[in-house]
């Protein structure tokens, strides 16, 4: 059985976590998303997954090298157009075809599925991955035929024809790639639905609805999205430190090796801390949060269902609230990061010149690989400090600081 992962893409919208490592790398649970789906093809007994790579291709190399879990992993690089531009996701797969044998899955490399709807896909020849939405103008729409196989996909209607949407997730041979490939008027791209539009004319299809989780990371904060749905998987406890006299665990918590809970600290599960870090004393680490490796949180520090990836320091005195923070981040002493509006609407944040709404009430700010906060910094909601950057100490960061 074979698996292919799209990963080749440079991911601007969630900027600026990824101007320096490919979206596949970004950790949800302290895990690579890319680790994720692959521990999910493990359990559909995938032996061989061929990874196609772009942007920053060698971190993703270097990360995985050429097995995982005793499952072999091939890379194939996806070619540019004439203008230095990406083709889609057809052209991507069609990239690969030399390396297929027969049946195989087709996953995006930065969605999330989980194994149970994926097993599902291993019943039938042709199928792909649907989810119930209430905003069908914003994904590709299936229509279902009267015997209860695909009929077409309709890409954003702007009437409503539908509310099953396709995220990703199929199920293929190689007689797709008997259709050429061709894209529409206008499209810079070859997209895997209009491949998908001729092959239900010749085939029969199978729509499967998902019955547990798609978890999409299309902006920073979709991984505090995503954290929030698997975190639930977390059953019971886990502790491989250190919990020093004095301090509390209440709730489920995972505490990886090398890691000391010092005497103060009060850590309200569920929460994951991975190893080598220093926690407390005297601070709060709230639900819904997970700490990478090598990380330090000081003194008097309240942290509440937040990202921080690994060789992060925050400074005594500070808050982080539903933050996203990449690695080697230092706040600085008194760090505050507001997450609510006054208005008590949900929190926005600026993508290519537009304000683009989060859909979250409560939004910290989205803080990129290196960057220092001097001491006493506040930062309003939902705004990004790009790479390297730094503030000085009193500063409020009004606006994203790129």
């Amino acid at each position: 059985m074979q698996a292919v992962i799209l990963a080749a893409g440079k991911s601007t919208r969630t900027y600026p976590l990824t101007l320096t490592k490919p979206k596949p790398l970004l950790k949800i649970l302290n895990k690579p998303i890319l680790a994720h789906l692959l521990d999910a093809l493990l359990e559909c007994g995938v032996e061989e997954t061929i990874i196609v790579v772009g942007y920053k291709k060698e971190m993703i190399q270097g990360a995985f090298g050429d097995s995982y879990k005793g499952m072999k992993l091939v890379y194939e690089e996806q070619r540019l157009g004439e203008r230095g531009q990406q083709l889609g996701t057809l052209h991507a797969l069609h990239e690969v075809k030399h390396l297929l044998k027969d049946r195989f899955y087709v996953l995006y490399g930065d969605d999330l599925l989980h194994a149970d709807d994926l097993k599902e896909s291993l019943k039938h020849k042709y199928s792909l991955i649907l989810m119930e939405t209430k905003t069908p103008e914003r994904f590709g729409i299936a229509i279902i035929d009267e015997k209860g196989f695909l009929a077409d996909i309709v890409e954003k209607p702007k009437q409503y024809i539908g509310n099953l949407a396709s995220v990703g997730g199929f199920m293929f041979d190689k007689k797709i790639f008997d259709y050429p490939l061709e894209k529409n008027e206008g499209q810079d791209e070859y997209y895997i639905p209009d491949m998908l539009k001729r092959l239900c004319r010749d085939e029969k299809v199978v729509p499967l609805i998902i019955k547990k989780y798609w978890l999409p990371t299309g902006y920073p904060w979709d991984l505090l999205n995503a954290t929030e749905t698997i975190i639930k998987d977390v059953r019971e406890s886990k502790i491989e430190g250190t919990i020093e006299e004095g301090a509390v665990v209440k709730g489920i918590a995972v505490v990886g090796k090398g890691t000391t809970i010092k005497s103060g600290a009060y850590i309200e599960g569920p929460v994951v801390i991975g190893e080598n870090c220093t926690i407390g004393p005297n601070c709060f680490i709230r639900s819904g949060t997970v700490i990478g490796n090598n990380c330090k949180v000081g003194n008097a520090v309240e942290i509440k269902n937040s990202i921080l990836m690994d060789n992060v320091h925050v400074g005594h005195l500070s808050y982080l609230g539903d933050c996203v923070a990449g690695d080697n981040v230092n706040f600085g002493a008194g760090t505050i990061t507001a997450n609510w509006r006054h208005d008590n609407i949900s929190v926005k944040s600026m993508y290519g010149g537009q304000l683009v709404d989060s859909g979250r009430r409560k939004l910290g700010a989205i803080i990129a690989d290196n960057v220092h906060t001097g001491i006493n910094t506040s930062i309003y909601p939902g705004r990004k400090i790009f790479p390297n950057k730094t503030t000085m100490p009193g500063e409020v960061v009004r606006k994203d600081i790129e």
